[in-house]
């Protein structure tokens, strides 16, 4: 399988390159080896890039939602049976275990462009009667959507991105991260074989710079952002500047909490997968584990007993199951919240170092009798660092959760499910989990509230913010005037 890209970016149908932009190394994270090289977008690639969109949103607004719905659930199908190299790509992009890209990366993106191409036939108005007089509404699209795309879920966020976008009737504009530029290429290739007319979803490469210009752009309608929330407010304020549509889905400080009655074994497991999936790249982890006292150390026991339990290696090789770090940037960043937490007084309990070994691996981590002042307690780390906190009764350990900035995701773990549901009533969080832990199928809604975002993707939800509702009013009889 070729890794370098054909060319860098994917416009009008097809691929496009133009050595003159500022060039952009693909480095393999499992070896720290550049694999390859792709290239920012020039003013001119941007230009030709909306150009494209715009002519391209208009063939595609003009066809009919059971036509557009169904190239999306064909581009769906094509991605399952492709599932394998797409699989294989977004390790070589991420760095992430194939055991772990071949089973919810491509796969979530399939399951995107399938669930919104069912819906696509559905997007109908409706008919609001006044007597004689009547109001009709029609659901049309925005026009063109700029997707800001994440490093973590490369081939996930350019479908979920794009295929509510697609639905609607709007072209996209998807800029991947600089980190991982390759996979959402793929998606753009196949969409095209799909069906989907040339213009309606382009890829185009590079840093902040490209997304500013993109943002900023009066043809653009839309901008959808993964991303952090540094990033966030910025984009947002230059999209608000212009009255754009927004999206925003950015990061957090999610509270997993284990109370006392809780399955042990569940709770661990949740915490795994709350803390150390995608070597903990995950915006929605519950970092800030808080477990009541009465199970603490047995908690803590049985987690460091599984984490030995990781197999941690070539990430091609399907029996890892925990991988490197994306880029070294990334890894320098967590180790200086490692760092932070010993020098602060938590109890360093599992890891807390690099791996001797090629790439960017780091130790999964866990620091016990952290308390709520701490740095690892209150600033996203994005890393395989979790942070375990005790705590007494429930009204406490509500309060403590809610006490940050962010409200991305929430868990608990608890045999008396009316508590699940009464703690998790008072929680502020978008995506939210009983007895569970990150579970995210298209199905159901995902996004934040406070700092973690503005909207909501997935789901029916998100047709609500790729689009929107024009009202006819009709009067049946004489218009009465007062001259």
């Amino acid at each position: 399988m070729q890794l370098q890209p054909t060319a860098s970016h994917f416009i009008d149908g097809e691929y496009v390159e133009d050595p003159s932009g500022a060039p952009i190394d693909i480095v393999y994270p499992a070896t720290g080896e550049v694999i390859g090289q792709v290239f920012a977008a020039t003013p001119t690639i941007i230009e030709r890039a909306l150009d494209s969109a715009k002519a391209g949103q208009k063939v595609w607004a003009a066809m009919s939602g059971r036509e557009r719905g169904r190239i999306l659930t064909r581009a769906a199908a094509m991605i399952m049976e492709r599932n394998h190299e797409l699989s294989v790509l977004e390790t070589y992009d991420t760095g992430k275990p194939y055991q772990e890209t071949s089973a919810v990366d491509a796969t979530s993106g399939a399951d995107a462009l399938e669930f919104f191409g069912g819906l696509a036939a559905s997007l109908t108005g409706e008919h609001i009667p006044l007597g004689e007089d009547w109001v009709y509404t029609v659901r049309e699209p925005l026009g063109v959507c700029v997707g800001i795309g994440a490093w973590n879920y490369p081939t996930q966020i350019a479908c979920w991105k794009g295929a509510p976008a697609l639905a609607c009737g709007n072209a996209m504009v998807f800029k991947p991260s600089e980190t991982t530029p390759m996979c959402a290429l793929k998606v753009a290739e196949i969409l095209l074989e799909a069906g989907l007319p040339k213009g309606v979803y382009n890829v185009v490469q590079g840093m902040g710079e490209v997304g500013a210009a993109l943002v900023n752009d009066p043809r653009v309608d839309k901008v959808s952002l993964t991303g952090s929330v540094p990033t966030g407010k910025k984009v947002y304020a230059a999209a608000a500047s212009h009255m754009k549509h927004v999206t925003m889905e950015l990061g957090g400080k999610s509270p997993l909490i284990i109370f006392d009655d809780a399955d042990v074994e569940n709770a661990v497991g949740g915490a795994i997968l709350g803390n150390f999936y995608s070597s903990g790249q995950v915006c929605s982890n519950g970092t800030r584990v808080f477990v009541q006292k009465g199970i603490k150390e047995k908690f803590i026991a049985r987690l460091a007993e599984r984490l030995g339990d990781a197999v941690i290696g070539d990430p091609l090789d399907e029996a890892t199951s925990f991988g490197p770090m994306v880029s070294e940037r990334q890894m320098n960043i967590v180790l200086g919240y490692m760092a932070k937490g010993k020098d602060e007084g938590a109890r360093l309990v599992y890891g807390g170092e690099r791996l001797e070994r090629d790439g960017f691996y780091l130790a999964p981590t866990v620091f016990a009798d952290v308390t709520d002042d701490m740095t690892i307690a209150r600033e996203e780390i994005f890393g395989p660092v979790m942070s375990v906190l005790d705590f007494d009764t429930e009204e406490e350990v509500i309060a403590r959760a809610n006490a940050t900035e962010f409200g991305l995701s929430a868990g608990v773990f608890t045999s008396d499910l009316s508590r699940g549901h009464r703690v998790i009533g008072k929680l502020e969080a978008g995506s939210c989990f009983i007895n569970s832990y990150n579970d995210a199928p298209v199905e159901a809604p995902f996004g934040g509230v406070k700092m973690s975002g503005v909207g909501r993707e997935n789901s029916k939800e998100a047709i609500n913010h790729y689009s929107q509702v024009k009202s006819v009013y009709v009067r049946m009889g004489d218009v009465e005037a007062p001259f």
